[in-house]
Order: structure tokens, then sequence, then C-alpha cells
């Protein structure tokens, strides 16, 4: 088993580092060459020094020749010709697959002794080249292959039994898998003045920020040395924490999430003294965040990775802003390819750790080999056994736009809407106001209302009779001159068809559907309604208040005497109800009063008790009399007592005979 080696990603032993073969996509480490007689050769040792093919998903040698008979197969040629098309390589498994499917079988694709022209086998080449780009429709013949899953770790593999991850975002963007090798013996040079990395994190109104060393320079004495008793000291560390600073503002309402700006995006702007207060905190906390970036400025300009955890709005503090430290496409940013918690200097230190420390796992390679193939066993039985056709897609009809209204338009649906919306609410003096002023151009009190607005009613007569606004039908029936003879129209009101009306005006039938509707019919307020009778009363040439098929459909008039006349039957009505309130209330007194107490009752039954005779013989323990009954009595229970054997001798006596 090999010695420990360093965890660290920029400290890794050259020893352990010279072995390292990268695993592609499948997690399988790269197939050995094999020999003229077609057997594996057996993997080359730790110390050889690893001949690999870049090409070829980093195929490795353990000499020359095989090196150069690996260059002059097919699996090769046939990598640097779909790479030549801008497809992915594939393994030699897999070309091993696609050569199994094809109809002509290519021989000498992994022996460097081919008897076989060179033209034929470039034919041959050329032949798979185009049929799996036929029938995978792709450059990529790969495609027809199952994908794994994108993971954040790129793994490779050091014989006999090592695995060690690195996280990708260390990486320069867009590098290629076969590349990551490279990149990672790079890492291990820190340069003239070493690596730094700037990291911040902000959620919640907490703020964590740090500049640290990743990698010291080159040239700095980091080996091991021993103590006097012969036992390898710590290695000095390669991290380490330049600057630091955390703080945190009042921004978030406790238990509820999210902060304040979002929440008036949401919902209208609140006027509470906490969410100014949260108001003042992201402003604050901005400005805090800022300052320290231009503190920083040259340090961050110095470093070689940001990392940046924030939201989508909070994302905004960092970049892209007036005198911005950071850009939107700068080349160094990087998000946390993990989970991370509140943002503290603790969280930064494990996150750090996280980043800069390998995954380790010990597997051997039959263990991978056999791990690998159960995946692709399952992802073959998820694929289907023959490709379905693919229809023929038809053009989708475009999406009808609505049309783009011009600024006059505009401006009148402003118009109807601010009107429609101070007649359903009753704002009768800015109605007043408004109308003075847009009434004629919006064509009259009689003017029909626009189909777009959704309203249950035609004229602004109608749509005042629907929502209950006696003051402002009174104001268009008698000011304005409203026509209340006008249809409604067909659709509008449509959900009062059928409907009783819910106020207590007893000439409001319900009306069979169909039936021709007025301003009236929409009316469901009786003070709406005496508004249309008494204009009616008020006004009688004016319209035909009680026509039924052109008229207004008023049911009767409503004068100042007939009005009059209803209040003073109300007004009776509720003499006479409070009247026989109080006799009833008369009546309960009286009875309680005849009614007696029950503290009355229970003395009764402790006090009244036959009276026995003094001169005979008494029972043991017997009363002397009614007398002493009463004497642990109050003076107000005496009284009570007294009352009621007064009360019951006058009843006697006045049921005795020839009483009084």
């Amino acid at each position: 088993m090999s010695a420990p080696f360093q965890f660290h990603v920029f400290s890794l032993r050259k020893d352990i580092l010279e072995t390292l073969v990268p695993r592609n996509v499948f997690n399988q480490p790269s197939s050995p060459p094999r020999s003229k007689s077609g057997s594996p050769v057996p993997a080359a040792p730790a110390a050889t020094t690893a001949r690999t093919c870049n090409v070829c998903l980093g195929a490795s040698f353990p000499d020359v020749d095989e090196q150069r008979s690996h260059y002059r197969s097919d699996w090769h040629r046939y990598n640097v010709k779909i790479r030549l098309h801008g497809a992915s390589p594939v393994s030699e498994v897999q070309f091993s697959q696609l050569v199994d499917g094809l109809e002509d079988s290519i021989s000498g694709s992994a022996s460097s002794s081919s008897s076989e022209d060179d033209s034929d086998a470039s034919d041959a080449i050329a032949a798979l080249v185009h049929k799996t780009r036929k029938l995978a429709r792709s450059p990529s013949p790969s495609s027809n292959a199952p994908s794994g899953p994108q993971t954040p770790l790129a793994w490779f593999h050091s014989p006999p039994a090592t695995q060690i991850g690195v996280y990708k975002a260390l990486l320069p963007t867009s590098t290629p898998p076969s590349e990551y090798l490279a990149e990672l013996k790079q890492m291990q040079s820190g340069g003239e003045e070493g690596r730094t990395w700037a990291m911040f994190m902000t959620a919640g109104g907490h703020f964590a920020g740090a500049i640290v060393r990743v990698k010291g320079p080159d040239g700095e004495e980091n080996d091991l040395a021993v103590t006097k008793r012969g036992k390898p000291r710590r290695p000095k560390p390669d991290v380490e924490v330049l600057k630091h600073k955390t703080f945190h503002r009042y921004t978030t309402r406790r238990k509820q999430g999210g902060s304040q700006s979002i929440n008036d995006n949401a919902k209208s702007k609140a006027v509470s003294a906490g969410a100014m207060l949260r108001r003042y905190g992201e402003q604050a906390l901005r400005d805090d965040i800022r300052n320290l970036l231009q503190d920083w400025a040259e340090d961050i300009e110095n470093c070689e990775r940001i990392w940046i955890r924030a939201s989508v709005s909070n994302r905004r503090i960092f970049l892209d802003y007036d005198g911005a430290v950071i850009h939107k496409g700068d080349d160094r940013l990087r998000t946390f390819p993990f989970p991370t918690r509140r943002p503290t200097q603790a969280e930064l230190s494990r996150c750090l750790l996280e980043l800069t420390r390998l995954k380790v796992s010990h597997l051997t390679e039959d263990a991978l080999r056999a791990q690998d193939e159960a995946y692709l066993a399952s992802l073959a039985k998820l694929r289907p056994k023959a490709p379905a056709p693919i229809p023929l897609l038809q053009p989708e009809k475009p999406a009808e736009k609505p049309p783009q209204l011009t600024r006059e338009e505009e401006a009148l649906r402003e118009k109807w809407t601010r009107l429609l919306d101070m007649v359903s609410r009753g704002r009768l003096d800015a109605l007043k106001a408004f109308w003075a002023r847009e009434g004629p151009a919006l064509g009259g009190a009689d003017a029909s209302v626009p189909d777009w607005t959704g309203e249950k009613g035609g004229t602004l007569l109608q749509v005042a009779a629907h929502a209950g606004q006696a003051d402002v039908a009174r104001w268009l029936l008698e000011d304005l001159r409203a026509d209340p003879t006008r249809d409604v129209p067909a659709g509008r009101g449509a959900d009062d068809d059928g409907a009783e009306d819910a106020s207590d005006a007893s000439d409001a039938p319900a009306l069979p559907r169909g039936t021709r509707r007025a301003a009236y019919d929409l009316a469901h307020t009786r003070g709406v309604r005496d508004v249309f009778r008494r204009c009616a009363a008020t006004h009688p040439d004016w319209w035909d208040w009680l026509g039924i098929e052109r008229g207004a459909r008023v049911p009767s008039v409503l004068s100042a005497e007939m009005e009059e006349g209803r209040d003073e039957k109300k007004k009776a009505r509720r003499k006479g109800l409070k009247d026989r309130v109080k006799e009833r209330e008369a009546k309960e007194k009286e009875r309680e009063k005849r009614a007696p107490s029950p503290v009355v009752e229970e003395v009764k039954e402790r006090v009244v008790r036959p009276v026995e005779a003094t001169n005979g013989p008494r029972r043991l323990g017997g009363g002397a009399g009614a007398a002493e009954g009463i004497a642990g009595l109050t003076l107000e229970m005496r009284a009570k007592v007294e009352r009621e054997r007064r009360a019951r001798a006058a009843e006697a006596r006045l049921k005795a005979p020839g009483g009084r």
C-alpha cells in the first residue's frame, strides 16, 4: 500500500501525481493497450513515466512502441476524424460496439501488424464515420451511447486502488476533460506571488468575505522536517487568510423570509416602521459591501478565483454598477458547487476546506470495472431497443400577439379605466371634475362602455346601478339626463338572470332568462331603485319611465307625499313595537315580584316547621319553636322571612270563607 500523501489540491506529491490517469464520463479508467496477440498489457508500475494520448480519452502506454502502435490503429484515426467534425472521442469499448453494429467488419483496429492496405483502412474508417453520423443524425457517434449524470467533481485513478476527485470549478472555464490532468499538474505551481482567492457570501442580511492564499509562491520551504525523535513534523499549511470581514444588517422579517425589496415588488409598498428599517438595512448592506470591495480592489485584482454565494437579487450588489470592482463577464467568477449555510467566518473556512481538500476513495480496478458495467447495464435497460421514427413536426402557428395600441388608444383606455373606477366606487366629487374636463371627448353620458372593460352594463348609468351607487345614479339621471331606457347589452349582467333580488324591494320580482333589461333591472338595493322612482315622479315627461317594452321598466313612481306616508307608517310601526316591548318588560317585572326568590325558599325550608306543644313531652334535640329557627340569621334574612310569613297570612285570610 502506498504511503499517505497530502490531501491538499495544490500540494500533491509528485510520485502520486505522475501515476494519475483521468477517468471518462462513465467513471471508467482508461482501457489498457492491447498487445499484438490481443491480450491486455498489464498496467505500468507507478514509478514508470506515463505516456498518454490526448485524443483517445487519455489512454496510457508503457513504452514508445505501444504508443506508436496506438497511433496507427483504427480507433485512434476514428477519434481524430470525429474530432475534426466537432464531436467528442469514444472509448475503445464504445468503438468496438460501433464496429459490431455495422454489416462490414473492420479488421486490424487494435493490431500494429495489419496486412491490409492503408487506403482500404482509410475507406473503412470513412464508411464507419459516415454511417454512424447517418444513424445518430449527429457528427458525434458518442450520442448513441448512454450518458451519465454530470457531477461537480473530476475523478482521477492512481493504480492500483486509489481514486481522487477535484472540483471542476477549480479549473479554468471551458476546459475539456482530456486537459483536466494537465491543469491539475499546473495547479501545483504557485508562481512568483502564489495563488489567492476572494470568497464572498451574503444572505438574510448577513455578509462574510475573505481574501485567502491557497498556494504559496514557488521557492518557499515547505518540506517535511524531522523532530529529534525522528518523526516527521506537520507541514506548513498552504492556506492562509489574508483579510476577512463579516457584518449584519436588519433586512428580513423574522419567520417571514425574503428581503423587503422583493416583498415591495410583489405587493404594495409597506409603510410600517419595520419595513422602513429593513429598507434602510438593505441600502446600508449594499453600501457596506461595495465599500469593502473598493478597499480590497487591489487584492481582488490579483486573485485567481472569485467565489460568490448570493441570490439573484443580491448578486447585483457585487457586479455591474458604476465603479464596480468585479464585472459580470469575468472568467474568475465561480459559485460554490455545494450547499452552504449562513454566511459567517466559520462557514467561509468550511467552504475553503471543502474546495481545496481532495476527495479520496480506494477501489481496485476490478471493483471499478464491475461498478461501471452495472451502471452501463442499468442505462442500457432504460434505452429503447429500436429508435422510434421521428415524426414530422408541423410548424407551430405563432401565438396571436395582442394588437399594438397607439398612444391615442392607450390614453383613451386609461381615461375609461379611471372613469369606471370612479363610478364603481362612488367618488362623486372626483367624477364631476373629471367629467367636466373629459366628458365630451368620451361621447357624453350615454356613450357605450367598451367591451374590453368587462363591466356589467353598457352605459355609465347601468354601471352605477349595478354597483349600488345611488348618488352617482342620481347625478347621472338629473344633471346629465342619462337615458334610463337603454337596453342592457347581451352578455352584460348575465350573472343576474334568474337571481332573486337581494334587497327588500317588493316590486323587484325575478326576471326570466332572455327578458329585456334596463338600468333599473340591474339595481340590487332599494336606495338605487328609489332614485329611479323619485326621478320618474319629479320629471315624468323626460322618459317613458313605466314602459315595459321600450321604456325604463320602473314599476311605480315615488312622490314626496308617498315617501312621507311611508315614513309615517314606519314610525307608527316602530312606536307600536316599542310599546309592546315595554309592556312585555313590565309583565316580567311583576312576575318576578310575585315569585319567591330561591333564598327565601331555602330559608323557609329551614325555618317553617310544625309548632309543637310546649306543655307536652318533646323529642330529644327538637326545636323549641319558629323563633328559635331564625336565631342565627342576619337582619336582612329575618326581614325576608317575616315578609313571607305576612304574605302567606294575607293569602290565607283572602281564601277563608267570608274573608275580605
